[in-house]
């Protein structure tokens, strides 16, 4: 009781505070992610995203090691592909540019955790994230496709498998082709609770996404918060090794509750939207762009995430490096 009781002796002084400050942001939780696009010699800057650009493949070997070099530990690539067909068949090739990128970015800088984004909106000419049947993504045709595409990654050196169609059953299928395949120890990271958001768009533009309609009938309804502790206990009984909530900033709820439900480590993707109204934001005066950025990734280190995806990693590992 006061005046025993004082919270604020422990707020005197900034060393004071960080002695007991109960949760903190490294270079080690922040996965970036990297739009690569074949068959272009020169970056794109993306109006929608400032600083960040879609990379031609030709550079790619450059643009990982200046992540890497920047104390950033992982990437996540997302390929612009200029082969686009009904069913994705791009990813399906082991000279692909899933494949191509993944060997790159692994040779360039071969202690780098890579990511693959193991999904088919960026290589399907509708924009969905699997094999189209009368209108309706076909979820049992579009999780034996995750699986073989996740087999082209794996081998082409890949670290982990993160699936992000939202299919039923994609964890179980990707597991049983990993394993066939001999990759027994790739672990997958599921986008366990991706909710079809309005926070995308700005991705959508990055990765030259046309999407025809809306993905509402396999992503979740963001109205459903215990409908993804569902989704996520299924993939983690599937095989999942990682769970993810997508996007972050607007579902702490959801990775909070995730955190008490699941022993996994979970991941948050800090969504295009979400960084651009930072950027945004921060160039109309409004914040101070820096001292948000790091109050919005301890909050989602605060939620109970252990890793986050996020745009801002190289912002970040500015911020660290003084």
């Amino acid at each position: 009781m006061f005046p025993q009781t004082r919270l604020r002796r422990l707020r005197r002084t900034p060393v004071l505070r960080d002695l007991v400050a109960e949760t903190a942001v490294s270079l080690d939780d922040l996965i970036y992610p990297i739009f690569v696009e074949e068959e272009e010699d020169h970056r794109s800057d993306l109006a929608t995203m400032p600083g960040i650009a879609r990379v031609p493949e030709q550079d790619l070997a450059d643009e990982v090691r200046r992540v890497a070099d920047a104390g950033v530990r992982s990437v996540v690539l997302f390929g612009v592909s200029h082969h686009k067909d009904a069913v994705g068949s791009e990813t399906l090739r082991d000279d692909g540019l899933v494949a191509r990128m993944i060997t790159t970015a692994k040779r360039a800088a071969p202690e780098l955790v890579v990511v693959a984004d193991t999904c088919f909106c960026e290589y399907t000419d509708h924009g969905h994230c699997g094999v189209l049947k009368d209108g309706y993504v076909d979820n049992d045709t579009t999780i034996e496709n995750l699986g073989r595409q996740a087999v082209i990654a794996a081998e082409a050196g890949a670290d982990i498998i993160a699936p992000s169609a939202m299919m039923d059953g994609q964890v179980a299928a990707i597991r049983r082709a990993l394993d066939a395949a001999g990759h027994t120890m790739m672990p997958i990271m599921s986008y366990s609770s991706k909710f079809s958001s309005d926070m995308y768009g700005p991705f959508r533009a990055a990765g030259g996404t046309s999407l025809e309609g809306d993905r509402s009938t396999y992503m979740m309804d963001y109205r459903n918060g215990r409908e993804a502790l569902r989704e996520s206990a299924l993939d983690e009984a599937e095989g999942a090794d990682i769970l993810m909530v997508k996007p972050a900033l607007l579902y702490l709820d959801v990775v909070t509750r995730l955190r008490d439900a699941s022993p996994l480590p979970i991941c948050v993707y800090n969504v295009s939207g979400e960084y651009a109204m930072l950027k945004f934001a921060a160039q109309a005066g409004a914040i101070d762009e820096d001292k948000v950025l790091l109050e919005m990734l301890t909050a989602f280190k605060r939620a109970g995430a252990a890793l986050i995806i996020t745009y801002s990693a190289l912002d970040f590992a500015r911020l660290v490096d003084g």
